[in-house]
């Protein structure tokens, strides 16, 4: 019997020739991730049990991004706890506010994460790092802690559920929209605790930049990872970042699967999530008539440099409406560098918009962009639910960036095609 990807990367790191769904292990970490809000939980953790130093100074990854820039006095101690704890341990990848970044947009552009990789990171959009064939998963602050000192982390094989898209990509359909529809078609536990393998000749010629955003949030479907195995789009990205060697595991021909559903993207048209959880899809012509007040353009999910050029593309020339509040969030300093250099910043600013620092503060309600009670938001961010990004009364809608700058532009919700 064959394995999946998944399988074989988990089996490779619990020095196992197989592994069979439902077999309990113990793996070994290539990476251990935490960021302002969860680290300082798991320091506390790591420091209960005596320990003076991590399992290796180079393979821990500390990130202060989620309230970052301080807004007030509790998020500048987080942060603190976690700057003096890499201090002091030597944790060699600490990143301050400057040379920092959205942590899952930072760890890929700095090659801190690669193909074969078992990553943990106590944040629950983890599995991002699929993108790159790694099997890459979201854990609780203990866990981070235990990981820390140990270098060691246990896990349950999961299931498989094997995606296939096949057909030609609409102009404007991007990974954003494929994964809201696959969320919409499965629920939002449709997938619970299962390995979501993406694949099909629409993901063999996808950007590594929809590939983020699609294995970003495998976990709003209840994923316990998503992935795309390494290809020669995947080598390209990761050969010019890479610090160290890596590994690239394939699925087996006879490997199991729990299920495998298919899409012909050519039917598909740009999705909207409707308030207030990722699986209430529907195709934007259906969702012209919801007027805004905010758009949010970033997050780990849509804050790369492809995502900022689609949005400056649809504003170029344009103004935002003047009932709208557009925010954009490059997800790292490098992106933000890049797009000002590709005349992306000018752009959004001549069209009425604010450009911030990285942050991942408007995603979770956290600062900037906080919404007032009876608001609607537009954002290209990975979840809706109840009271996400302000006021229990506000509403939040999901959608790709090209949605997002052509909402912008007529103060509803608007397909791209309109402007």
């Amino acid at each position: 019997m064959g394995m999946t990807v998944s399988q074989k990367i988990l089996a490779a790191h619990a020095g196992k020739e197989f592994v069979a769904p439902g077999e309990l292990i113990n793996c070994k970490l290539d990476v251990v991730l935490g960021n302002d809000v969860t680290a300082p939980v798991a320091i506390a953790e790591f420091e209960k049990l005596g320990m003076d130093q991590v399992f290796d100074q180079e393979k821990i990854v500390l990130v202060p991004d989620h309230f970052t820039p301080n807004k007030d006095i509790k998020s500048a101690e987080q942060s603190k706890i976690m700057r003096d704890f890499a201090r002091k341990l030597g944790v060699k990848h600490y990143f301050e506010i400057g040379c920092m970044g959205i942590e899952h947009c930072l760890l890929p552009e700095q090659g801190l994460v690669l193909p074969g990789d078992l990553i943990i990171g106590a944040d629950s959009h983890t599995c991002t790092y699929g993108a790159l064939g790694a099997f890459a998963t979201g854990v609780g602050s203990t866990d981070m802690a235990a990981g820390m000192a140990t270098g060691e982390a246990w896990f349950k094989v999961p299931e498989s559920i094997k995606f296939i898209y096949y057909g030609e990509m609409p102009r404007w359909l991007s990974g954003k929209d494929l994964i809201l529809h696959t969320i919409g078609d499965i629920g939002v536990d449709g997938a619970r605790y299962m390995s979501m393998e993406f694949t099909g000749e629409v993901i063999s010629k996808l950007s590594m930049d929809n590939r983020f955003t699609m294995a970003n949030m495998a976990i709003e479907a209840g994923g316990k990872n998503g992935i795309i195995v390494a290809d020669n789009i995947t080598r390209k990205y990761v050969e010019k970042r890479a610090k160290r060697p890596y590994t690239v595991f394939q699925s087996d021909p006879d490997a199991e699967y729990f299920e495998i559903r298919e899409y012909d993207v050519s039917k598909m048209e740009p999705v909207i999530a409707f308030p207030h959880l990722p699986e209430n899809t529907r195709p934007v012509s259906e969702a012209t008539a919801v007027s805004l007040d905010q758009v949010v353009i970033g997050s780990c999910t849509n804050g790369r440099l492809e995502d900022l050029e689609i949005a400056a593309s649809l504003l170029k020339g344009k103004k935002v409406h003047p009932e709208i509040r557009l925010l954009i969030f490059p997800g790292t300093q490098q992106i933000y560098l890049d797009a000002l250099r590709q005349g992306y910043i000018e752009t959004f600013i001549e069209a009425g918009a604010v450009v911030s620092t990285p942050t991942c503060g408007p995603c979770l309600g956290g600062h900037m962009g906080i919404l007032a009670k009876g608001e609607k938001a537009l954002a290209t961010t990975n979840r809706n639910f109840v009271g996400r990004m302000g006021h229990p009364e506000s509403e939040v809608y999901l959608a790709s960036p090209a949605v997002a700058a052509a909402s912008a532009i007529k103060g509803r919700i608007t397909a791209p095609w309109e402007v």
